[in-house]
């Protein structure tokens, strides 16, 4: 923790995060006005503190302050379930696969390397496209593409440490296989699986945004980032701020993770610790 509160990359990632979740937060609780609500008389207002419209309407008359604090909370639930899927299933896989060896090995890695063929945003709408539309499914899509990304960091971290000698004395104590993961590897690849997860969630919200833009994610009238920049589209020369405030809604997120994300890499890696 000390490490932490003396790298101002983490502090400035962690303050961003910090800030969307005391946005969601507050949007459980109240709303500038209703997020699914239309106004006919406010249609494509510009941003006014007049009116209390600070962000401006959209094409129906919505608030777009009201329906950015609505998606940031369905945007951060599937970044962070489908992130915590994805690790556990493929930190899992990892793990045995550089544990065991041999046939466990071959076939989960020739499995991730499957999935890893195709990019992330193709894999994730060929998976929307068999389960269908549907904001669970866009959760499962964004933990499949990242399950393999898991299990080779997973994989990695376990065979450079699996040979060293705590491990062998572990084994020559006695100790079985299951003892042998769960306190000694696992607490010791932690930090790979950390930074890893830090990351993946700003691409799960870029994911998520990118899946309800095509209209295969959040569906309307429900509001997602994704989905109210692929509305903006039609008006955005008319009416720029319907795409401009979702659009840095997704990027200040997305910064946020990646900081947090790098100032973990700095913190956790004793490497980068010693060239600093």
């Amino acid at each position: 923790m000390a490490r932490l509160l003396k790298n101002p990359i983490a502090l400035v990632g962690l303050a961003i995060i910090a800030l969307y979740t005391l946005i969601v937060i507050i949007s459980q609780f109240w709303l500038p006005f209703d997020p699914l609500q239309m106004d006919v008389a406010h249609i494509l207002e510009s941003p006014s503190f007049r009116t209390g419209h600070l962000f401006g309407t959209d094409e129906f008359g919505r608030d777009i302050l009201s329906r950015i604090m609505k998606g940031t909370g369905i945007s951060l639930l599937i970044a962070v379930s489908a992130t915590a899927i994805g690790a556990t299933i493929g930190t899992f896989m990892g793990v045995w696969a550089g544990f065991l060896g041999g046939a466990w090995d071959h076939w989960i890695m020739r499995l991730a390397d499957v999935l890893f063929s195709f990019p992330s945003l193709l894999l994730a709408i060929f998976v929307m496209a068999i389960l269908g539309e549907n904001t669970y499914n866009v959760i499962i899509a964004i933990s499949i593409v990242y399950i393999p990304q898991f299990a080779r960091v997973s994989r990695g971290a376990v065979l450079a440490i699996k040979n060293n000698e705590f491990v062998r004395a572990a084994f020559s104590s006695g100790a079985d296989r299951r003892f042998v993961l769960s306190r000694h590897l696992l607490p010791n690849i932690m930090m790979p699986i950390i930074v890893q997860s830090s990351l993946s969630l700003s691409v799960a919200i870029l994911l998520e945004s990118a899946l309800s833009f095509l209209g295969l994610g959040v569906q309307p009238p429900h509001p997602s980032w994704g989905n109210m920049l692929s509305s903006a589209r039609k008006v955005m020369m008319l009416a720029p701020w319907t795409a401009i405030y979702p659009g840095l809604a997704i990027m200040g997120l997305v910064l946020g993770f990646n900081l947090l994300g790098d100032g973990l890499r700095d913190i956790l890696d004793p490497r980068l610790r010693n060239i600093k």
